[in-house]
């Protein structure tokens, strides 16, 4: 295109273009032949007809070029929620089949639909808790409460990062806001019964303990660690009586039924057979209660890990304590 000047109409193009189609159609037509070598016959309009024909197609109105723009579809602020919500839907229940990964990542694309909604934030440091992420986790949890700093559970689960990353009196502090806002609720009184374990306060953790089975008849995890802490209070009985409560709820669970044979191997001929059965089955069970350092995990203390070393130096448990040795995932350097 030419800046100022004016175009040409389609007339104008032919009258300037007509010689050249003139000299290209006669020379087409010369080149023809009739079959078996017979001169060409002269085409009775000559390279006028053409022309015209050719004038037709110069007359035509020239029209500008359309470009095609794409259609793109712009989301208001309600389809953008109603998509979020629904992908955080998706990713709890992957979460609920054991699908951290594939739940974080639909957590993530939550978070990104829906910045303000702590909800997408808190499900996805619940993934990264699953997937083992723990900083990431961390800063999850740290946004979502920035966004709802009255939210219980968002405290819950910091206390719970905090416990599991060795830092148990940071755990007490967060735990005990969350219980401000939520005071009944069972899981933080569990976990804030363990962080006072790991601080060695074993008279205000078995009060949490109660605390926690008394919201929730069936946690047995509760009953059973108020086991373990009678039993490093010498409260030998009562901690025999609350393993036994567990066995009830849930039969065969490995920590307890090993706990409960290391409080009965020093009694009578009855209780060291009966410990000698529960050693079996919880070692068949979770070969890895056989280390001195996974039970030291559990949080199980001195005495009780003495008692138990006492019971699995027993000769009718050679046989199983081999088994649970080599097929145990950890290590132990007071057992290799």
């Amino acid at each position: 295109m030419f800046v100022g000047r004016r175009s040409q109409t389609g007339l104008e193009l032919f009258l300037v273009f007509r010689p050249h189609l003139d000299r290209l159609l006669a020379a087409n037509l010369g080149r023809m032949r009739r079959p078996n070598g017979a001169k060409p016959r002269r085409h009775p309009a000559g390279p006028l007809a053409a022309a015209g024909l050719a004038a037709g197609l110069a007359l035509a109105p020239i029209l500008p070029a359309r470009a095609l723009v794409p259609y793109v579809y712009m989301p208001d602020s309600k389809d953008l929620e109603a998509a979020g919500l629904g992908i955080a839907q998706a990713a709890a229940r992957l979460l609920r089949f054991g699908q951290a990964e594939e739940a974080g990542r639909l957590a993530e694309l939550t978070v990104r639909l829906l910045p303000d909604d702590p909800r997408g934030w808190v499900l996805l440091a619940e993934a990264q808790l699953r997937s083992n992420r723990i900083d990431k986790a961390i800063v999850a949890l740290s946004q979502a409460k920035k966004l709802d700093p009255n939210n219980p559970g968002i405290w819950f689960a910091e206390g719970s990062l905090a416990l599991r990353k060795g830092k148990p009196a940071d755990a007490v502090d967060l735990l005990r806001r969350g219980l401000q806002l939520d005071p009944r609720n069972a899981g933080a009184y569990f976990d804030l019964g363990n962080a006072q374990l790991l601080l060695g306060e074993t008279t205000t953790a078995l009060g949490s303990f109660e605390q926690a089975a008394g919201l929730r008849k069936d946690f047995w995890e509760a009953i059973n660690n108020q086991g373990i802490v009678l039993f490093e209070s010498g409260k030998t009985q009562q901690a025999i009586e609350r393993w036994r409560r567990v066995l009830k709820l849930k039969p065969g669970v490995a920590e307890t039924s090993l706990a409960l044979g290391a409080a009965l191997v020093q009694g009578s001929d009855a209780d060291r057979a009966e410990a000698i059965k529960l050693a079996e089955s919880a070692l068949a069970d979770e070969p890895n209660y056989v280390l001195d350092s996974y039970q030291k995990e559990q949080l199980w203390g001195t005495k009780l890990r003495a008692s138990t070393r006492d019971l699995l130096a027993r000769p009718e448990l050679k046989a199983a304590v081999e088994r649970a040795m080599a097929n145990a995932t950890g290590n132990d350097e007071k057992r290799d």
